[in-house]
């Protein structure tokens, strides 16, 4: 009997990860403020309003929640220099939502509007993989 407890304890706790403190605290310290920053610079650099639509609920530990930092911090730096023309503002601003959550495999689709993009937890989604989907 103690052997069941014990395993349904250690099978609950992962599914309160989410509310912890620590990750409380990385979303609204790191997370949000990254995700601001990206969304600003697209808006400043290229012009665009993109919105931002992370699945929270798939991102388990703070080590998740890095990869959105990540992915974010990575729009924000490199968008300035490619929105330097106006083939490339234009190929940017096709986005209007950016999806991303946690998954199998980390990938990056774009259509209609919407960016898709999904992290395994050990890799982002790239600037690369990014800029090829909207230059398309």
């Amino acid at each position: 009997m103690k052997i069941s407890k014990l395993a349904a304890i250690l099978l609950v706790l992962p599914l309160t990860a989410f509310a912890g403190k620590a990750e409380r605290e990385m979303m609204s310290n790191e997370v949000e403020p990254a995700v601001k920053a990206a969304t600003g610079s697209l808006k400043t650099s290229c012009g665009c309003d993109v919105k931002f639509d992370i699945k929270t609920d798939s991102f388990q530990t703070t080590d998740d929640m890095f990869k959105i930092k990540y992915f974010a911090s990575t729009i924000k730096d490199n968008a300035g220099s490619y929105c330097a023309d106006a083939a490339s503002k234009k190929a940017m601003c096709k986005m209007k939502t950016i999806e991303f959550s946690k998954a199998a495999t980390t990938s990056l689709k774009f259509a209609g509007g919407k960016v898709v993009a999904t992290t395994d937890g050990t890799s982002q989604p790239s600037w690369e993989m990014l800029t090829k989907e909207v230059d398309k």
